[in-house]
């Protein structure tokens, strides 16, 4: 057979076929769980927005994660949640390639952003006189601008790197997304260079923002225990509470997804479930949750609300 004869035009996404018993409730699931990720990342980015008192670089950061969450699941579960239904779980490999191109770019946009809200706090904790006029309103719209333009930068590469050439059958991709895995190793040019070669940016990626987080944190604890007071040191700790949880539940699923080798059976489709929906569906939680500020500006602004329609 000739080569010409096995090119693609589209992959069918075997996703969650492997269990066919359980598809609805698996459907039933995710709507839930996205649905409720889309209202608390919303809450946050409206309640951002509305209330002035939240109008801080610390804040802003936060809506800047609300926003670069929902964009990445939005690239995703809702052509999951299709194909949960549908018997056609076809994906064009031009919206093969976009769907990993935005994956990718938001996923690292997500990514940075969250090493760059650590470094805000060690700002603020450090050199809290200071802070104010280090940190202001713009240069955190830059650094949030520059974690845009970093995310898709590699994005670009890493998907370039994967579709310069063509696919060749057969075009079954186990994953219900585009996962560059699965996609790679369909390529017909030398896919283990390739697979190599994208692995090796998004470890890098992965592992040099965990670092820098980790950096970060050491020199904020070494801030802190320098604090006298207990009151100072445990005020201190819980600005950071928030940011420390999310980071050990991003990088920590990344990190299963990235840094265990592909299953043969499919199961690569599970292991990327908690990544892809369970994390984006906590992060709101546990930032709302656990902020104050927040939870005052939401009955301001529902007290508003409510007294308006009086």
């Amino acid at each position: 057979m000739q080569i010409n004869e096995t090119i693609v035009k589209e992959f069918i996404l075997l996703g969650f076929s492997l269990y066919p018993d359980i598809e609805i409730l698996l459907f039933v699931i995710f709507f839930c769980l996205y649905f409720l990720t889309l209202i608390g990342n919303m809450i946050i980015m409206g309640l951002t927005c509305l209330e002035k008192a939240l109008h801080t670089p610390m804040y802003i950061f936060l809506s800047a994660l609300s926003f670069s969450e929902t964009c990445y699941t939005l690239s995703i579960i809702p052509k999951m949640l299709t194909d949960l239904l549908a018997k056609n779980r076809s994906i064009s490999v031009a919206g093969c390639g976009l769907q990993m191109f935005f994956f990718l770019g938001l996923g690292g946009t997500h990514t940075i952003i969250l090493t760059l809200m650590g470094f805000d706090r060690f700002l603020a904790i450090h050199n809290p006189l200071r802070y104010p006029l280090l940190m202001t309103n713009i240069v955190c719209g830059q650094f949030i601008a520059s974690a845009w333009a970093g995310g898709f930068f590699i994005s670009v590469i890493e998907t370039v790197l994967i579709f310069r050439g063509f696919f060749c059958s057969p075009n079954l991709i186990k994953h219900f997304f585009c996962h560059m895995r699965a996609v790679v190793r369909l390529s017909c040019l030398d896919s283990n260079l390739t697979e190599f070669i994208v692995t090796l940016i998004s470890i890098s990626g992965l592992l040099g923002t965990f670092l820098l987080i980790i950096l970060t944190y050491i020199f904020i604890l070494t801030t802190v225990l320098r604090i006298p007071s207990a009151e100072g040191k445990q005020k201190a700790f819980s600005t950071c509470a928030s940011h420390l949880t999310v980071v050990i539940i991003h990088f920590g699923f990344a990190s299963i997804v990235y840094l265990t080798p592909e299953s043969s059976k499919g199961d690569d489709t599970i292991i990327a479930v908690p990544y892809t929906v369970i994390t984006p569906f906590l992060s709101p939680i546990i930032f709302s949750l656990r902020n104050k500020d927040m939870k005052n500006a939401f009955r301001k602004v529902l007290g508003k609300i409510i007294a308006e329609k009086k």
